[in-house]
């Protein structure tokens, strides 16, 4: 219950349960090399964030942007004809949906960008709208400010042209308030609604304020809404548009007023809001239980969340200290975190996948087919990244007492387990235009195994397997069974005598099939065991 630095042993387990938290399914190697490096430069290395590659074009459906090239400064159309305008939306929408795909299955980064990222698309709950540039400049701004300032990312969060289409904030007026966003803003964004006193009145704000936020955001409107011009989508103030009258908030703020401030008068709004330290305990909390453990009692509470939340307030705001923090303290490596959390869909299938170094070399547009279907079927486990369930996100992060237990219901882990079994041992999800696979790289990860201990020994080579893909260690008889599966029951000699002959004769499939399969085999079952699906 202490968040003094972490000075215990520093071993490949604390290691990987470093990286299963930070990560979007890390590899062995990624692991070895945060168990030679050491706690300290590990977290300092996950806490940098890359440059954001930009989605492509994967679809020769799309008029306006060449076969691999990004479209993101491109006008949607060259003309107005509107079928080959929403031909252009629906290619850009899908490439994103690829886009996602690529980023969480394909990308190696050693960093807590993405999945950053992945708690901030939770924790705005925003769906993709029809018009991709907004679509993509939204999620560039959560990946970007991904540890950043939070009162920052939520001031620009509030005039992207993303959440403007979602919560109608476009459409909020003078003549008409809409309080959709403004609502929002205080219950799902920054303070939450804490005890319900009366009718009304939720302790931290009451319906006054939400009904004085939406005055204070009206004007705001979107330039070059799918636009075929090359001027790019933006916010923009609309003065006629704007209530000017003096706004009074509820004693929650201290009665605090806001005159008319013009395109400044919505931050002045927000900076009242994170005037209450409770903004900070209820983002905190919010970072717990994504990264830590969904069970928040009264010492935690005391001990973690209100300390995690004093360094954010000292630090202006700043994400990055307090993920310092937590990542670095005794606490985040207690052992009775480890398997505390069910994996999401999106987690889940980067196991299957990244861990085991799957590759993707086709043809521009039948890579883009493939990714795309990878993303439809994490959705059919529960998790369409670019389509929360509702405002508030994923249930899983949020729906007390089960949280993360809904990832795993009678329809959801059945779907779990045909696809890893359809992807592991069989051909996996395909391109239609030329029915090429996106298979596991079992036979890579095999190597990748090699390249850290001597993977002719069936022992070393589980060891390594259970690093990677368990939380916890597997018991005696568990470890039995794995090894029995990847020797086919056989003595330990006879995998050693079959993999040195995989390695004397490379490229010929006589010898490597059979040590591939075998490795498959063991992926199976390790991808349907209930180690797999906690971290």
């Amino acid at each position: 219950m202490s968040l003094l630095p972490y000075t215990g042993q520093w071993t490949s387990a604390e290691a990987a349960h470093l990286l299963r938290r930070t990560l979007i399914g890390p590899k062995i190697d990624q692991i070895n090399t945060a168990t030679n490096d050491g706690m300290l430069a590990t977290v300092n290395n996950l806490l940098s964030i890359p440059v954001l590659e930009e989605p492509i074009n994967y679809s020769p459906d799309e008029q306006n942007t060449p076969l691999g090239q990004t479209w993101v400064n491109n006008p949607l159309a060259v003309n107005s004809d509107p079928t080959i305008f929403q031909q252009n939306v629906a290619a850009r929408n899908r490439s994103l949906l690829a886009w996602s795909s690529k980023r969480f299955y394909l990308n190696a980064d050693f960093s807590i960008a993405e999945k950053m990222t992945l708690f901030w698309q939770n924790h705005f709950g925003l769906e993709m709208s029809n018009e991709p540039r907004a679509n993509y400049r939204f999620f560039s701004l959560l990946y970007n400010s991904c540890l950043g300032n939070f009162k920052q990312l939520v001031k620009d969060v509030t005039i992207e042209p993303a959440m403007l289409l979602f919560l109608n904030g476009n459409s909020n007026t003078l003549y008409s308030p809409n309080e959709n966003f403004a609502r929002e803003l205080l219950e799902l964004y920054t303070i939450g609604k804490g005890v319900q006193i009366g009718p009304g009145n939720y302790t931290n704000y009451t319906e006054q304020d939400v009904a004085e936020g939406a005055k204070i955001m009206t004007g705001w409107q979107i330039l070059n809404y799918n636009s075929t011009s090359t001027q790019l989508i933006s916010p923009y103030f609309n003065a006629f548009l704007h209530d000017t009258s003096t706004k009074t908030l509820s004693a929650a703020f201290n009665n605090a007023t806001i005159t008319d401030n013009a395109a400044q008068e919505f931050e002045d709004f927000i900076d009242i809001i994170f005037t209450q330290n409770e903004c900070a305990r209820f983002i905190c909390r919010k970072i717990y239980r994504f990264f830590v453990n969904s069970e928040i009692n009264s010492a935690i509470e005391t001990n973690i969340i209100t300390e995690l939340a004093n360094t954010l307030v000292a630090n202006n705001y700043s994400i990055l200290p307090v993920m310092q923090e937590l990542l670095m303290s005794q606490h985040f490596y207690d052992i009775t975190y480890r398997g505390a959390i069910i994996k999401s869909p999106i987690e889940y299938m980067a196991g299957v996948y990244k861990s085991v170094n799957a590759s993707l070399n086709y043809d521009i547009q039948s890579n883009g087919e493939v990714l795309t279907s990878v993303y439809y079927i994490t959705g059919g486990a529960g998790m369409n990244y670019f389509g929360p369930p509702n405002v508030g996100g994923w249930t899983a992060y949020y729906l007390a007492p089960a949280f993360s237990q809904l990832w795993i219901n009678s329809a959801y882990i059945k779907t779990r387990f045909n696809t890893s079994d359809w992807i592991t041992l069989y051909n996996g999800p395909s391109a239609s235009s030329s029915g090429l696979n996106f298979e596991n790289n079992a036979i890579g990860l095999l190597n990748t195994i090699a390249s850290i201990t001597n993977a002719s020994d069936p022992n070393n080579v589980i060891q390594q397997l259970e690093i990677l893909f368990s939380c916890k260690p597997y018991g005696p008889s568990q470890f039995a069974g794995l090894k029995t599966l990847l020797t086919n029951g056989l003595p330990d000699f006879e995998w050693t005598i079959q993999y040195n002959d995989y390695l004397a004769n490379p490229g010929d499939s006589t010898f490597s099939d059979p040590v591939e399969n075998r490795v498959r085999q063991v992926l199976s079952y390790i991808f349907k065991s209930s180690e797999y699906h906690i971290q």
